[in-house]
C-alpha cells in the first residue's frame, strides 16, 4: 500500500474573520498559518488600505490592531476580486465606520446575489446601496455609522450572513440577535470570544451586546482547512492500495459533514491526536485514509448544509461508488463563484457519468466508467480541483482547462496532487 502525506492549505472561513478581528481589535496579534490564497490577500489589501497596518514574516501575519473606530476612509474603492466571503462579511463591520466606502469585485463576484446582507443592515440603519431592483448585486456603497440592534431571522441558513449580522452588532447599542433554520458554520462564534466578545448561543440563536471592545489574544493559530484536505479525503477512498495521512485538520462539528458522508458511504477514515488546546478557537486533528469500497446513499439538506463547500468532491465520490446517491438540498451551489450544480454536472457527463438534476437534488448513478477527456474549471477552484481527482480514476487523460482559479483556496494543490498521480493504474 502507497502511503502518501498530504499538506493541506490553512482554513480560508477562519484566516478571513482572523484578520478581520485582528484589524478592529486593540493589540497586536500573530496570525499563525494564515491561508496566504487570492481570497485573503484581498482582505489583507483591504483593512491595509483602511489604515491597519499587517506584516507578513514566514508563516506569522502580524496585524497592529487600530480599535473599533480606528479605521481610515479609504482613498478609493476596495477591490475584493473574487473574494464571496469578504463582500458578504465586511459590510457588517464597515457598517460601525464614520465614512462612505465602495466595495467591488471581478466580473464573476459582481453577479452574486447581496440581499441576503443588504436587507439586514438596512434594518439597522445602514445606508447600503448596490446594483439591481428585487436582488442587489455588488458593486456595493455603504455608508456607516449610529447602528440600531436588531432581531433577525435569517431565512437561509448561511455562515456568511450570520456573520455580517453580528459583526454590525458590536458596533450597535443593545442585544442584537440573529436566528437561522438550521446552524450554520460557527467560525465566528469562536473566534468571537477569544477577542473577549460576550455572546449566547441558544440551538440556531446568537446574541451579543454592543458597543463592543475586542482585546488581542496575541496570537491565533489557524488549522488546516477540511475543504481542501477534502479533495484528498475522496482521493483515499476511490484510489486502490492507497492510503493518506492529513495533518492538523480543523474539526469544527459544523464543518466535518464530509467526514460523516464519506464514512457513511463506506469510507475508511479515522481521525487521530484530536485537541483543542489555550487560545485555539477551532479543534483539530489528523486525519487518516485508506482505500475504500464506497456504496451510494442518501444525502439529506441537513447533512449538505455542513458540507456545502465538498458537494463537487462528493460527486466525483458518488460516480466512483456502487449504487446510486441521492444529494437533496443543493440550490446554494448555484451562487457560489459559478453555478457548481452545472459545472459538475456538465463535466462529470462529458467524462461519462449519468447525473440527473430536478430542482436542488443530484441523483448520481454509481460505478460510472469514467473516461478521459476535455473538461473546464468554469473558473471554479472547487470544480477545477474535483475534476483533477476524478481524472485519478478515469480511463484516459483528463485534461481541465483554467486551473489558475486554485490558487484561490489551495496554491500548492497540484504539488500534491502529483503525488497522488503517480499511484493511477
Amino acid at each position: 500500500m502507497k502511503v502518501v502525506k498530504i499538506v493541506v492549505p490553512p482554513d480560508k472561513s477562519i484566516s478571513h474573520r482572523a484578520i478581520m478581528l485582528a484589524s478592529i481589535s486593540e493589540g497586536t496579534t500573530c496570525i499563525k498559518n494564515l491561508l496566504m490564497g487570492d481570497d485573503c490577500l484581498r482582505t489583507i489589501e483591504a483593512f491595509r488600505a483602511m489604515g491597519v497596518k499587517i506584516d507578513i514574516r514566514g508563516i506569522d501575519t502580524i496585524v497592529h490592531g487600530v480599535g473599533m473606530q480606528g479605521l481610515k476612509r479609504p482613498k478609493q474603492p476596495l477591490y475584493l476580486g473574487n473574494s464571496g466571503t469578504t463582500m458578504r462579511i465586511l459590510p457588517g463591520i464597515l457598517s460601525g465606520q464614520d465614512f462612505r466606502v465602495v466595495l467591488k469585485g471581478d466580473r464573476s463576484l459582481s453577479g452574486r446575489p447581496m440581499q441576503r446582507i443588504v436587507e439586514p443592515l438596512r434594518k439597522m440603519g445602514v445606508r447600503i446601496k448596490g446594483q439591481g431592483k428585487k436582488e442587489i448585486y455588488p458593486p456595493l456603497e455603504i455608508h456607516g455609522g449610529n447602528l440600531k440592534p436588531i432581531r433577525y431571522r435569517s431565512r437561509v441558513a448561511s455562515a456568511q450572513v450570520k456573520s455580517c449580522v453580528l459583526l454590525a452588532g458590536l458596533f450597535a447599542e443593545g442585544s442584537t440577535r440573529v436566528s437561522e433554520p438550521v446552524k450554520s458554520r460557527d467560525h465566528t462564534e469562536r473566534i468571537l470570544k477569544i477577542f473577549g466578545c460576550r455572546l449566547k448561543v441558544k440551538g440556531c440563536t446568537v446574541s451579543l451586546k454592543g458597543p463592543a471592545r475586542l482585546k488581542s489574544p496575541r496570537v491565533i493559530k489557524i488549522p488546516a482547512d477540511i475543504s481542501s484536505a477534502a479533495f484528498f479525503m475522496v482521493a483515499g477512498c476511490i484510489l486502490p492500495r492507497t492510503k493518506i495521512i492529513i495533518k492538523d485538520v480543523g474539526l469544527n462539528p459544523t464543518r466535518t459533514g464530509i467526514v460523516d458522508i464519506l464514512r457513511r458511504m463506506g469510507g475508511d477514515i479515522r481521525i487521530k491526536n484530536k485537541r483543542l488546546k489555550g487560545k485555539d478557537c477551532e479543534p483539530m486533528g489528523d486525519i487518516i485514509v485508506a482505500s475504500s469500497r464506497l456504496k451510494g446513499i442518501e444525502i439529506s439538506p441537513l447533512e449538505v448544509i455542513r458540507a456545502i463547500d465538498e458537494v463537487p468532491i462528493i460527486m466525483v465520490a458518488a460516480a466512483s461508488a456502487k449504487g446510486p446517491s441521492v444529494i437533496k438540498g443543493v440550490g446554494e451551489l448555484r451562487i457560489k463563484e459559478t453555478d457548481r450544480i452545472k459545472s459538475m454536472v456538465r463535466n462529470l457527463r462529458k467524462m461519462g457519468g449519468e447525473i440527473d438534476v430536478r430542482s436542488d437534488v443530484l441523483r448520481v448513478r454509481g460505478g460510472s466508467n469514467l473516461h478521459g477527456t476535455r473538461v473546464s474549471s468554469y473558473g471554479d477552484h472547487r470544480t477545477a480541483m474535483s475534476m483533477l481527482i476524478a481524472g485519478l480514476v478515469s480511463k484516459g487523460r483528463v485534461s481541465v482547462t483554467g486551473l489558475d482559479c486554485i490558487n484561490k483556496s489551495f496554491p500548492g494543490f497540484l504539488e500534491n496532487f502529483t503525488l497522488l498521480s503517480l499511484t493511477k493504474t
